[in-house]
């Protein structure tokens, strides 16, 4: 049951979980990554292959969005990775447009910024909001780090660390945490906001510089770290979509632990807590 469902006999309380800052930067994150994902996807379609070392092998990609013939004539969409062909109609390769006429594109146009092809249009979008979300980020450390919100709330203690295996059983089993622990994040939430903060998202943003002519003649050891171009390309679209599942996850756990609760708690800083039913001892 979730906690917007909870008995209305049970204790509850509320409590101040998310400063200001921390709220601002949260949905501007959401903004910044939404529209960075689509506009991407549109600089993706420019080209939808994606290859390893500084060139492109345009025999060998590691994975190609095409649209070919069936047997019969028809148009179908066909996605081949590590040289294995799935059939994608409809989806990727070859989509319909708005009157129902095929479109050879990687991905269909209802995913992308804008819905049309222009390459010059997506890029514009997609490094507007890669500054944005750079810039956004900054200010999140810089808070994190002034306000020890980094420390206090996002490092893991050795107790959190000594229960993450009852953390991981209490997820499968949609069971959360009542009480004191809920006044926290758990040592999941810990784990993987670190490894989106810290990981992930230096990732991306590494690998998209090294994708610019300018910043490598610059800094030509991007390059190297990344082992070309196309390798780079290769790294930041399995990073972007990396981290479009951390979101998916963290949308399905908002939904099952409690919507408006969670919802609440971003956009006015209060969360409920529901205390933890007394045992009969006491």
């Amino acid at each position: 049951m979730s906690q917007d469902h909870v008995d209305a006999a049970a204790p509850r309380r509320s409590i101040y979980r998310h400063a200001l800052a921390v709220r601002l930067t949260h949905w501007l994150n959401v903004l910044s990554l939404t529209l960075l994902l689509m506009s991407g996807l549109q600089i993706f379609n420019a080209h939808p292959a994606l290859y390893w070392g500084d060139k492109s092998d345009f025999e060998h990609p590691l994975l190609a969005m095409t649209a070919a013939d069936a047997p019969d004539g028809t148009g179908i969409g066909v996605t081949t990775v590590l040289g294995h062909e799935i059939t994608t109609t409809g989806v990727l390769g070859l989509s319909f447009s708005a009157n129902g006429r095929p479109v050879e594109r990687g991905f269909p146009s209802w995913a992308t910024i804008p819905s049309y092809q222009d390459l010059a249009t997506g890029r514009l979008w997609h490094f507007f909001f890669a500054w944005l979300l750079v810039l956004n980020g900054a200010a999140y450390l810089a808070y994190a780090l002034a306000s020890r919100h980094l420390g206090r709330d996002l490092l893991p203690t050795r107790h959190d660390l000594a229960h993450i295996g009852r953390s991981i059983r209490d997820h499968l089993r949609l069971r959360f945490p009542k009480g004191k622990e809920a006044e926290h994040y758990n040592v999941l939430q810990k784990l993987a906001y670190l490894l989106v903060i810290f990981v992930l998202l230096p990732l991306i943003v590494l690998a998209g510089l090294a994708m610019s002519p300018q910043i490598d003649a610059g800094f030509p050891v991007l390059l190297d770290v990344f082992g070309g171009r196309q390798s780079a390309r290769t790294v930041h679209f399995i990073a972007a979509w990396t981290l479009v599942a951390f979101v998916l996850v963290h949308l399905v756990m908002v939904l099952v632990s409690g919507v408006w609760n969670n919802l609440r708690s971003m956009i006015t800083g209060r969360y409920v807590v529901e205390e933890e039913e007394a045992s009969d001892g006491r």
